[in-house]
């Protein structure tokens, strides 16, 4: 089946925050629909869903392209006080051709955010000039430079600004964007569009602004303006877009719309194959770790995790000559280190064990180790954790598995008082260019999009927060399930008709991110400075990635999780006042796990305050199971967990 003949090359999807109301997989399924060949991403002012795009377009056979619609300052990025500083920034859209230009746009996004942010994250056309290459600028919409001298009458400023960018971007590289999306304002502005294409020779593309999939989607859109801007409907001297329009039209609409000027049409496609970014996903960019000349991070990690296994051996003997136990052990470092070094990953390992070192060194409790990390005796040798895997039989392969090649993931718990001391000591030792935390989104949930939706809709609190509660406290429960479960919300959807708009919106919009903000555990280190590999923001003056955590580990930066466990410092307090009180120096190491009066306070529930073992539904399952051993609690943690939580009362029962 043959292609279309059109290309949407400006969309705003919900990483335009509060703005763009396009889930990825709705985007790319309606361009497949339509037989697009590619289609754009081009967000207010970032990059934040660049690779999730960019994977899923090509699951879905359409070509990705990436840009952004930046926000161009009008004089330097950093005045951001007086006269200049108080005109609004104006829009200029810009498309990925390459990597060179991927680059210069992670350069352009991340000066926006950490130089220019000034409400908005802005650049200026210094910086434009200097990181222009690999990159096709548009025009933008009404708020583009050119389109809004138009429109204040200035012919004269609105060629001086398309010569301007025609000059930076280079023949052939600048287009004007004309709109159809029922708005006044847009005939004027494209006629003179149109007028400056003809005298100046820039080429013309029409575009469609889009903000949310169909047509329909329109009121939920306005309702999703409303929550960004904190009004209501009702408000008359709220932000709109004036007209229903701003969707994804399918290519026949958009031909019809711009038949006198099918060039427009035309350089869709042209600019699509001029767009051919190609991605690498099979790379992986450690830090560099610094080790004395003429050694290798194999022989390093080698000669540690012998040295700290020779350590733990005695502990693990008690006492007693067993040439076979230690041969055990001795095996299984070995192939340990075999499969690390087959995949390289001797670095980071020396890497977590260096910053787990020196938080020992600075008396910041460190916990015993999580995860699938805890089934490496080289982790174990190493200090990274004190779990004896041998012992619990853990396997190794859960954690490193030659035949699912991934970054290692090793999840340190640090006292939550000392978390910050940690990662500004990686900072200082990597350098303050290649690390960074990471950024997370948070989703429109639930009972959350219900409050507002209900506060655009201006509907009474009370009423809303009814509504709100009837949803069942479920994890990630979505409301369609919510209505499923609920017959309460059965029936108010049907009897009123208020609550069947308040849900039909909310549906709309659950989901779409709200906010950003920092990750609580992930930083990422790099090999070269961090805007090389990654666009860097700041929500809230911390400087983070532009990209979460799961695209941090799809292009290949080492990610490691700093995690802030409150226990730890309640632990080191306890230590302390018994110090103080008692003179008594406790050592954690050497707590028996035998203790038979510890163990009747966990068969009774009284575990107030005791990680992971506190929650209502966890203390009824120690009641009924009775743990007499260590191996019990390991065992009822494991399974108290969404998934295999419904196998505890068998598994108790045997």
């Amino acid at each position: 089946m043959k292609n279309a003949d059109f290309v949407h090359l400006h969309v705003h999807t919900q990483y335009s925050l509060l703005d763009g109301a396009i889930r990825l997989d709705d985007l790319l399924k309606k361009a497949r629909e339509y037989r697009m060949p590619a289609i754009a991403m081009t967000d207010h002012g970032n990059m934040f869903g660049a690779i999730s795009f960019y994977q899923q377009a090509e699951k879905h056979g359409i070509k990705p392209i990436i840009g952004c619609e930046l926000y161009v300052a009008p004089q330097s990025r950093f005045d951001k006080s007086g006269h200049h500083a108080g005109e609004s920034a104006k829009h200029l859209l810009v498309l990925v051709k390459n990597m060179q230009g991927y680059k210069n746009l992670m350069k352009l996004t991340t000066a926006g955010y950490l130089d220019g942010f000034y409400y908005k994250p802005r650049i200026d056309k210094e910086i434009l000039k200097d990181h222009h290459e690999g990159l096709i600028g548009m025009s933008a919409c009404l708020h583009g430079e050119i389109a809004d001298f138009l429109l204040r009458g200035n012919r004269d400023a609105a060629r001086q600004a398309a010569c301007e960018y025609q000059a930076i971007f280079g023949p052939g590289n600048f287009f004007l964007e004309i709109m159809e999306n029922g708005l006044p304002e847009q005939s004027i502005a494209n006629e003179g569009l149109i007028a400056l294409s003809r005298e100046l020779a820039i080429p013309l593309v029409a575009t469609n602004d889009c903000h949310y999939i169909n047509r329909e989607d329109a009121e939920a859109h306005e309702v999703l303006l409303c929550i960004q801007t904190g009004k209501t409907l009702e408000d008359k001297d709220r932000m709109r877009f004036g007209t229903d329009q701003f969707y994804l039209r399918s290519p026949e609409d958009m031909q019809r719309l711009f038949q006198k000027c099918p060039e427009a049409i035309e350089n869709t496609i042209r600019i699509a194959e001029m767009c051919n970014l190609t991605l690498d996903f099979g790379r992986i960019f450690l830090p560099h770790f610094e080790i004395s000349a003429g050694e290798s991070l194999d022989d390093v990690l080698k000669e540690k995790s012998e040295k700290g296994l020779q350590g733990l051996m005695p502990q693990i003997l008690r006492g007693k000559e067993n040439g076979t136990l230690w041969e055990k052990y001795e095996k299984r470092l070995r192939e340990e280190l075999d499969m690390i070094r087959s995949m390289g990953f001797a670095g980071y390992f020396l890497i977590v064990s260096d910053f787990v070192d020196y938080a020992k060194r600075k008396n910041i409790p460190v916990g015993p180790g999580r995860g699938s990390a805890a089934g490496s005796l080289v982790a174990c040798a190493l200090g990274i954790t004190t779990i004896d895997p041998i012992r619990y039989g853990l396997f190794f392969e859960r954690f490193l598995n030659p035949d699912r090649i991934s970054m290692p993931d090793i999840d340190i718990d640090f006292c939550q008082e000392g978390r910050d001391e940690i990662i500004r000591y990686v900072t200082q030792k990597y350098g303050n260019d290649k690390v960074s935390q990471i950024i997370t989104f948070g989703k429109m949930q639930a009972r959350a999009v219900i409050r507002d939706v209900g506060r655009a809709l201006n509907m009474p609190y009370g009423e809303v927060d009814a509504i709100a509660k009837l949803v069942p406290n479920v994890l990630n429960i979505s409301l369609d399930d919510a209505v499923k479960m609920e017959t309460r919300l059965q029936e108010e959807e049907k009897k009123n008709p208020k609550i069947a708009k308040l849900l039909s919106l909310s549906r709309a919009l659950e989901g779409l991110n709200r906010h950003a903000s920092t990750h609580a555990a992930g930083v990422v280190i790099s090999d070269a400075p961090l805007v090389e590999r990654v666009p860097l923001c700041a929500p809230k003056d911390d400087r983070v990635t532009q990209f979460a955590m799961k695209d941090i580990e799809a292009i290949g930066l080492a990610k490691f999780d700093f995690l802030g466990l409150k226990t730890l410092t309640v632990i080191r307090n306890a230590l302390r006042l018994i110090k103080e009180g008692r003179g008594d120096d406790v050592d954690m190491g050497a707590l028996p796990l035998d203790d038979d009066e510890t163990y009747q306070l966990l068969m009774r529930g009284d575990t107030d305050g005791v990680f992971q073992l506190e929650s209502a539904g966890m203390k009824d399952v120690l009641v009924s199971m009775k743990p007499d051993c260590i191996e019990d609690v390991i065992a009822l943690i494991a399974l108290y967990r969404p998934g295999p939580m419904n196998m505890v009362p068998e598994f108790i029962s045997r």
